[in-house]
């Protein structure tokens, strides 16, 4: 299998350095420990100084003061290889492990996946229906919220759906839907997520929309014929790069990662400490 390689860059100059490894190290650990257990992927991440260059085969993945209006934060290049762009808000290091996750799975930003078509009644249950659609492979967006994350080193990681994900109907318990456990069935849209397709029969691009919309609707794409990938164009509706970017710090999440951080740094420290008295006791 093919290893990718991802540099993790900070073009703001406002992130510690050391901060900038340990969440590349913890994304790393998130796709080779936890990614790679339900998708055929294989990448290493790493923090690259800015002004050190992209080196040849690696995928960049920008922090960034600000994206452009109307952009989101997976893109290709003339050369049609993917890179990434994620502003530098509170709450960058979970939506760069959102978009690095996503790009891994589908680099083409295009993949199609064909399975049983869903409905939406009037108070929002979602249930399966007649024929098939097929999905665009986006496998962080229908758990896209901060609140179904999970930590890996005190950072927190976006959680993804499995291919379990397109099974025709829910086969309990004992099957894995989303990593962090939150989706529970098939085709099922978290609060503050989304799932997009396109309806090969009617001909349309539709989205089950969970974040503007509570209960969740169905609700139509604009025009999806234009150039460009087919994820670029449906990002750029919720911009969810953005969205995760800007998590308050107030917001729970932000809270405990803050926590978790401090009593990893506490832990260090009283290990470097019994390290040194122990080298001096030689």
């Amino acid at each position: 299998m093919l290893i990718r390689q991802i540099g993790l860059i900070d073009r703001t100059g406002t992130i510690d350095p050391t901060i900038m490894a340990s969440v590349a190290a913890a994304i790393s650990i998130q796709v080779t420990r936890d990614l790679s257990q339900f998708w055929p992927v294989s990448a290493t991440v790493q923090a690259l100084p800015a002004n050190g260059g992209v080196p040849p085969g690696c995928i960049p993945a920008y922090i960034v003061s600000n994206l452009p209006a109307g952009e989101s934060g997976v893109h290709q290049s003339n050369n049609n290889q993917p890179y990434i762009q994620v502003e530098a808000g509170p709450g960058w290091m979970l939506a760069a492990s959102h978009e690095i996750c996503e790009m891994l799975v589908d680099p083409s930003m295009n993949h199609l996946q064909a399975a049983t078509a869903i409905s939406v009644d009037a108070d929002g249950n979602v249930s399966n229906t007649d024929g098939q659609f097929e999905y665009l492979v986006e496998v962080c967006d229908p758990s896209a919220d901060p609140s179904h994350a999970y930590f890996i080193n005190g950072y927190p990681m976006a959680d993804f759906y499995t291919p379990h994900y397109f099974d025709p109907v829910a086969a309990g318990s004992s099957v894995r839907y989303s990593f962090n456990g939150g989706i529970t069935a098939p085709r099922q849209v978290l609060k503050g997520g989304y799932l997009s397709w396109h309806d090969p029969v009617k001909l349309v691009w539709q989205m089950l929309d969970y974040v503007n919309n509570d209960p969740p609707l169905i609700i139509g794409l604009p025009d999806m014929t234009t150039a460009g990938a087919l994820r670029e164009k449906v990002d750029r509706y919720h911009r969810t790069t953005r969205r995760l970017s800007a998590t308050p710090p107030s917001h729970d999440l932000l809270k405990r990662a803050l926590r978790r951080q401090d009593e990893l740094k506490m832990a260090a420290e009283s290990n470097a400490r019994m390290y040194q008295e122990l080298s001096e006791r030689r």
